[in-house]
């Protein structure tokens, strides 16, 4: 099974999947995939542009290639915000939408204290966004931080 795991950033999506995925699953986060493409010491919310591409570039090719074995093994892919055209081929691999999201107070207090300022514009954009969208799933919070 494809689980698409939805969240703003800082909302606990890879604890979620921590917490939910087994050995043999197939991981797809786009902070391991950079963190895993640089050298020791960089940040572990590694926003740099030319690090972020590549890590992008590896990301869709394992996107490709992991619903392939979706018979033998379950994907977890965190796609933050996936738009329609995204949406549209979750829907075709029967994937299971996961939104996880323990409340703006929280998702920017952890910003605030851990990630990039930054981040706060992705994840005000992200709460903006979902206050136009159907509930497609009820959000989930994550661990108790």
């Amino acid at each position: 099974m494809l689980f698409v795991v939805t969240g703003p950033p800082a909302a606990g999506k890879s604890s979620w999947i921590d917490a939910h995925a087994k050995p043999q699953d197939v991981v797809i986060d786009l902070d391991r995939i950079t963190s895993a493409l640089t050298g020791p010491g960089a940040p572990q919310w590694n926003q740099n542009p030319t690090h972020l591409r590549i890590a992008h570039r590896a990301r869709y090719a394992a996107i490709d290639e992991a619903v392939q074995h979706l018979d033998r093994l379950d994907v977890y892919l965190i796609h933050t915000m996936p738009n329609a055209r995204a949406m549209a081929k979750y829907k075709r691999l029967q994937a299971r939408i996961v939104v996880v999201d323990p409340g703006r107070d929280i998702v920017m207090q952890r910003i605030t204290s851990m990630r990039s300022p930054d981040m706060e514009r992705v994840a005000t954009r992200w709460y903006n966004a979902r206050r136009r969208l159907p509930q497609q799933a009820m959000p989930q919070a994550s661990r108790s931080w």
